[in-house]
C-alpha cells in the first residue's frame, strides 16, 4: 500500500494521494516536500518507488530483509536509514513480550520515503497532523524525519516506566518463596537486552548530527535533533540502571536460595549426627546377648531417658557453639 503526502510550498497547501508519475514536477521546487509512505508493501511496489528515485539496489534489498540494527548509509543525493520501533506485550505467552518493528527511510533534498511492514503509531501520528495542516512539512524533510523518530522514542517511555515497576515488584518479592521469580528475572533480562540492541545504534546516528557520519540538518532544526539525542541518552542510562538492578536482584535471589539450601543441609546434618549415637545405643541393647539389668522391668525407660538426655545435651552443645 502506497500513501503520498505533498506539501506545495508556493501555495502553502497539503495534498494527499498525488500522482507519482509527475514526481519530477512535484519536487522541482526546493521548498516543496513529497512524503511517500509504504505500508505492508509488495516487492513490486517497492521497486516502483525505487525506480522513480533511482534508489540503490542494496538499499532496496535491505528494505526487503530485516536488518538487525539501526544504521545510516550515505548515497550520492540521499541518505538511507534503518530504525526500529518497539512493541510491548507483557502478557505474551507464545512469543517474546517485546519485539522490534523495522522502519526504513530514504531522505532526499525535498522528499522522504518511509517503509514499514505493519502500522506504526509513530508514523500514523505524523500523517494525521500532516493531513490537517502544513506545520510539519514546511520545515524540510529532516524535520519530518525528526518527528517520526521522536514519536518512536516517546513510545519507548511507557515501556521503560513499566519495566521500572516490574523491577520494583521483583525486588519486593525476592525474599518470598515465589516460584516465578526466576522466570521474571529471565524475562526482564531478555527485554533489557533487546532495548539496548535497538537503542544504542539509534543513539549513535544522532549522537553528533554534525559529525562524520551525520546528514545535513538545517540550523533551525538542529536543536530538535540535540533534544532527540538527549532523550535517547536518558533512556539508555535508565536501561543500563535497570540492567544493573536486575543483575543485582538475581545475585541476591540466588544468594538467598544458597542460604536456604545451606540451612536445610545444616538441619539435616544435625539430625543425622544426633541419630548416630542413638542408633549405636539401640543397636547395642538390641543385641541378642545378656547384659546387666536386662531383666529389670524399667530398663527400657532408663534407656529412653538416657537417649533423650544425650540428644538434649548434643542440641545444647550445638547451640552453645552457634551451629544452630
Amino acid at each position: 500500500m502506497i500513501k503520498t503526502y505533498f506539501y506545495n510550498h508556493e501555495e502553502d497547501l497539503m495534498y494527499h494521494d498525488v500522482d507519482l508519475s509527475s514526481t519530477d514536477e512535484l519536487i522541482a521546487s526546493p521548498g516543496s516536500l513529497l512524503w511517500i509512505d509504504l505500508y505492508d508493501c509488495s516487492e513490486s511496489e517497492l521497486n516502483y518507488i525505487g525506480n522513480i528515485f533511482d534508489f540503490h539496489p542494496l538499499a532496496l534489498e535491505d528494505c526487503l530483509q530485516e536488518s538487525p540494527r539501526a544504521k545510516i548509509d550515505k548515497y550520492d543525493d540521499y541518505h538511507f536509514f534503518v530504525f526500529h520501533s518497539l512493541r510491548y506485550f507483557e502478557e505474551a505467552e507464545e512469543e517474546d513480550e517485546i519485539s522490534s518493528i523495522e522502519l526504513d527511510v530514504f531522505l532526499g533534498a525535498n522528499y522522504i520515503v518511509t517503509i514499514h511492514p505493519i502500522a506504526l503509531s509513530a508514523v500514523g501520528k505524523v500523517a494525521r497532523v500532516s493531513l490537517k495542516n502544513t506545520e510539519l512539512m514546511n520545515r524540510g524533510p529532516e524535520y519530518l524525519l525528526y518527528k517520526i523518530v521522536d514519536n518512536i522514542v516517546d513510545d519507548s517511555f511507557p515501556i521503560i516506566e513499566r519495566l521500572g515497576e516490574r523491577i520494583d515488584d521483583l525486588e519486593d518479592s525476592i525474599f518470598s518463596k515465589d516460584v516465578h521469580i526466576t522466570e521474571e528475572i529471565l524475562a526482564l533480562k531478555r527485554t533489557i537486552i533487546l532495548l539496548r540492541k535497538v537503542l544504542i545504534p539509534q543513539r549513535q546516528i544522532f549522537a553528533n548530527i554534525r559529525g562524520r557520519y551525520s546528514f545535513f540538518v538545517n540550523e533551525a532544526n538542529v536543536p530538535y535533533y540535540l533534544d532527540l539525542a538527549d532523550n535517547l541518552n536518558s533512556i539508555l542510562d535508565t536501561v543500563n540502571t535497570y540492567r544493573d538492578l536486575v543483575n543485582s536482584s538475581m545475585d541476591t535471589y540466588y544468594s538467598i536460595l544458597t542460604g536456604r539450601t545451606s540451612e536445610i543441609i545444616t538441619i539435616l546434618t544435625i539430625i543425622s549426627i544426633i541419630m548416630m549415637p542413638l542408633t549405636v545405643i539401640t543397636g547395642f541393647f538390641g543385641m541378642n546377648v545378656d547384659f546387666p539389668g536386662r531383666e529389670h522391668p524399667h530398663m527400657m525407660w532408663f534407656i529412653l531417658l538416657g537417649m533423650f538426655c544425650l540428644s538434649l545435651s548434643m542440641v545444647s552443645f550445638f547451640r552453645y557453639r552457634k551451629w544452630i
